[in-house]
């Protein structure tokens, strides 16, 4: 575990900055600042060409020989589905925000499949063509079958942005929701194959701009509740009549927001067994006071007290920290808990949030992704829900200064028994490309971030040809979609085909843990010891940017042959234990095993 005192010493007395804000501006210049997030007076001035960083400063030596190596495999397995988005200027934000994706299992043969969001394709002020959702089946050779038709998952011509895959009902199967704009999606798995639309009568149809979402046990009934994050209040004719008007950077005109605009709403539905779902908003204490720019969503612990809090990543407003205080109530803890702004006291431009022990100290710790010129943000959990910016400390600041960032992941890429980063990057702004002076580009490489000991070095350049393609890249998500041991990463892109890089990397041993618990097991914890180190993973239900995660729990062994000890916690407080059990297996755990 590192030890971080002498490292934060001058962070100390942090959280009286976090109280400084950023003033309102009126006119265009409020409006540039909304898309450029702030930065403090050590950030570093990169290079003009290099909108990805190799370098790295005061960092440790990385291993001479690669030891990652990605390669595409999204056309050779079928994933084909283009995604649209809006039109090539990206005259409105909307044209601009991208889509989510999921790894996860819908018809129970333990094989993942997959599930694209897509939106609509527009040209000036018209609607030329309305995209169809993909629903993939995974076949036991690895490759994909588009069942999405015979599924009845195509998106009912909505504009779709986010997924969450959960058991909303406990019936065994996966279902589906879908955010968006306009609409919202219930897609209820009724086995064998097929799905229905139930969103309206669950309660759960939303008609403003969504964006992330988490099913978690919010009230402590042991049945999953809803969390919905919203953007912007706007409507159809708003985006249709759209013009690029900002001013940015020396940039041709590009699309306003979103500071001038409106901030939608988040939501709170609380859950009758998975039956109905009633708004419980107001009554919880989610009331979005300040209607700031939501986009990620995740719940998780992360105080240790059993129950799971609320993480909101809001765009160029503070972040919020919702604490559970018990009896489906909680309170936002942001500001005071470490959270809400970056180490200088400042709102950034968040996108995609990541979750997971980084330090092996057995405490949550968070990653959010920001907008361009300003870095990602690693958060690490110090106890009692507190955390400290640690990003310049932890070596993520610089190669994450440059690129904007959006879906990311914290994942065991190589099976060393530490947890690296994966992150999504793009740009907003197609005009960037067009502009001499422009520091940055349109389209982007996404970065891997290989942990050694907590510090992050910069393996993008060595992790093979799937980190060199380059793309408007939106959502991530981690699974082994082959099951050979190893994570694999699937990314969306805007007006592109899904892209999935298969692990090819060296690596050491694994488990896979497979928790058959009710509810889909969301909430229940995992410990795994061995080689003299404890790791522990949590099911989630929403995460990254607009995207779901494999559930299975996978963990990186290093050279250990042997796994002592692993502990399950689930949800309703039980416990199952395993010891003495061999690794490189795929293991099937229910309660009471």
């Amino acid at each position: 575990m590192i030890d971080w005192s002498d490292v934060l010493a001058n962070r100390r007395g942090g959280l009286a900055r976090r109280g400084l804000r950023r003033m309102g501006i009126a006119g265009s210049a409020a409006l540039a600042l909304s898309a450029c997030a702030p930065k403090d007076a050590t950030s570093p001035s990169p290079a003009a060409s290099d909108v990805h960083r190799e370098a790295q400063l005061e960092a440790p030596a990385a291993a001479a020989k690669p030891r990652f190596r990605f390669v595409e495999a999204a056309a050779e397995v079928g994933l084909t589905r283009v995604i649209l988005c809006g039109r090539p200027g990206k005259d409105h934000l909307l044209d601009s925000q991208g889509t989510g994706c999921a790894f996860f299992d819908y018809d129970g043969d333990g094989r993942l499949d997959v599930y694209l969001p897509n939106a609509w394709k527009l040209e000036g002020n018209r609607v030329v063509e309305k995209g169809k959702n993909a629903l993939y089946r995974g076949r036991p050779d690895g490759s994909f079958e588009d069942v999405t038709d015979s599924a009845g998952v195509g998106g009912e011509s909505l504009w779709c942005a986010g997924v969450t895959a959960a058991d909303i009902d406990d019936d065994g199967r996966t279902d589906l929701y879908i955010t968006g704009f306009g609409g919202t999606l219930l897609y209820h798995n009724l086995g064998g194959g097929k799905f229905r639309n139930e969103a309206a009568a669950l309660g759960l149809e939303i008609h403003s701009w969504t964006t992330g979402a988490a099913f978690f046990d919010g009230d402590g009934d042991g049945d999953l509740d809803l969390y919905v994050a919203g953007y912007i209040e706007c409507s159809l004719e708003d985006v249709l009549r759209a013009e690029r008007t900002l001013d940015w950077k020396g940039v041709d005109k590009v699309a306003m927001g979103p500071f001038g605009l409106p901030g939608a709403r988040d939501y709170y539905f609380a859950s009758e067994s998975g039956r109905k779902f009633t708004d419980a908003t107001e009554k919880a204490g989610f009331q979005d006071r300040a209607l700031a720019f939501g986009f990620g969503v995740w719940a998780g612990d992360t105080d240790g007290d059993g129950d799971d809090d609320v993480f909101v990543a809001n765009d160029s407003d503070a972040n919020y920290l919702y604490r559970n205080e018990g009896g489906g109530v909680f309170k936002e803890t942001g500001l005071w808990s470490g959270c809400a702004f970056s180490a200088s006291g400042l709102s950034q431009a968040s996108m995609g949030i990541a979750s997971g022990d980084v330090t092996g100290d057995g405490l949550l710790d968070l990653l959010v992704t920001n907008f361009s010129e300003d870095y990602s943000t690693l958060y690490r959990a110090v106890g009692g829900g507190l955390f400290e910016d640690v990003t310049a400390a932890s070596g993520v600041k610089e190669p994450t200064y440059m690129p904007m960032s959006w879906g990311t992941a914290f994942a065991d890429l190589d099976n060393d028994g530490d947890l690296d980063i994966v992150i999504a990057n793009g740009h907003i702004y197609p005009q960037v490309d067009a502009h001499p002076e422009q520091r940055e580009v349109y389209r982007q490489r996404c970065l891997l971030l290989e942990n050694q000991e907590g510090h992050f070095i910069d393996e993008t350049p060595a992790a093979g040809p799937g980190f060199e393609s380059t793309g408007a890249y939106r959502g991530l998500a981690i699974g082994d979609y082959d099951d050979d041991g190893d994570l694999d990463i699937l990314r969306t892109s805007l007006d592109a085909p899904p892209s999935l890089l298969r692990n090819e990397s060296s690596g050491g041993s694994w488990i896979t843990l497979a928790l058959r618990g009710r509810w889909g097991s969301v909430g229940a914890t995992a410990s795994v010891t061995a080689g003299g180190k404890t790791q522990r993973r949590e099911v989630t239900a929403g995460d990254s940017f607009l995207s779901s995660h494999d559930p299975r729990l996978h963990f990186g062994l290093g050279a250990a042959e042997v796994i002592d000890r692993i502990e399950v916690r689930w949800a309703d407080g039980t416990k199952t234990v395993r010891e003495k059990v061999a690794p490189r297996q795929i293991l099937k755990l229910e309660p009471g095993s």
